[in-house]
């Protein structure tokens, strides 16, 4: 059915003169008439009777102008759910307990009248996929290793570097140190059950491993963080890594030790992944909110960070 028609003949219906319906649409009047005309061929019925003072719904027109004002509102409504700036910005942040997740959250609280979608997607490449096909807004992730290059119209802003903790139970030789350097991790063994191959986490534990000298474990059923916890506090010889800026609450009784480390510290990298053709005016706002909060220092300068070489 021709929307312009059906718009034509609630027009016409409310006013009651194809005249003053041709000036409120700014069309002449003979495209009132000839769209009138279409619509009720395309109907097969009158919609109107012609009168001294202009037109009169016939009792076909009567029966049709509710469901054509409800089919106009239905239309609105449809433009309106994409029209940039009308729907919420969705945004994909790996884990609601990482980093990410907080700068979104500080972002809500800096621009409550921006709606928000919040979403995880396991795993950078499908995170950019939905990226590409529009399904998500931005995507939270460190840049692909070699060999899994970004596409051409991915767009990609430097958000922050996250350093990294090694977190260890009371009986582990390095528990209680105030600081350590990754170098004397060597030979130790770090369990993170969560790095699945493939993803852009565990290559970056992996060139870390690598870079370092400590076994990286991946064996065994992923549970989620508490009970990871569990197993790193009642063992002597496990650690495992957390973001400094990971909200964590575990029980008192754990006892364990988050342990910073330096010379050099480690740093997660995060980055803001968005299609260069997206136009939604919340994501340039995130972007200026992101670019003013963002921290300052990069692996590899004076702060004496480390990272990998395909994530600067």
């Amino acid at each position: 059915m021709d929307l312009d028609a059906v718009r034509t003949f609630v027009a016409a219906a409310d006013t009651g003169q194809f005249q003053e319906a041709a000036a409120e649409l700014m069309l002449s009047q003979q495209a009132v008439s000839k769209r009138v005309a279409g619509l009720e061929k395309n109907l097969g019925v009158r919609l109107f009777t012609r009168t001294a003072r202009g037109v009169k719904l016939t009792i076909d027109g009567q029966a049709f102008l509710p469901h054509a004002r409800a089919l106009l509102r239905a239309a609105d409504r449809a433009a309106a759910s994409v029209r940039p700036g009308s729907r919420a910005l969705r945004v994909d942040v790996v884990g609601r307990r990482v980093a990410t997740a907080g700068l979104l959250r500080d972002f809500h609280r800096a621009h409550p009248e921006v709606e928000l979608d919040v979403v995880t997607i396991y795993g950078g490449g499908p995170a950019v996929d939905a990226v590409r096909d529009g399904t998500i807004d931005a995507t939270f992730r460190t840049l692909p290793p070699p060999g899994r290059e970004l596409p051409g119209d991915i767009a990609v802003g430097y958000v922050q570097y996250e350093p990294m903790q090694l977190v260890t139970g009371p009986a582990h030789e390095f528990a209680g140190a105030r600081s350590l350097a990754p170098r004397r991790l060597a030979g130790h063994r770090i369990w993170m059950p969560g790095n699945a191959p493939g993803t852009e986490w565990a290559a970056y534990y992996e060139e870390m491993a690598a870079e370092f000298g400590f076994v990286m474990d991946t064996v065994g059923p992923d549970f989620g963080i508490e009970s990871l916890l569990d197993t790193i506090a009642a063992s002597a010889t496990v650690g495992t890594f957390l973001s400094e800026r990971t909200p964590l609450v575990w029980p008192v009784d754990h006892d364990l030790s988050r342990i910073p480390l330096l010379d050099p510290t480690p740093v997660y990298p995060h980055l803001l992944h968005w299609h260069t053709d997206n136009a939604h005016p919340a994501l340039a706002l995130l972007r200026e909110h992101l670019a003013a909060a963002r921290t300052r220092h990069a692996p590899g300068d004076a702060g004496g960070t480390w990272a990998p070489a395909w994530s600067r």
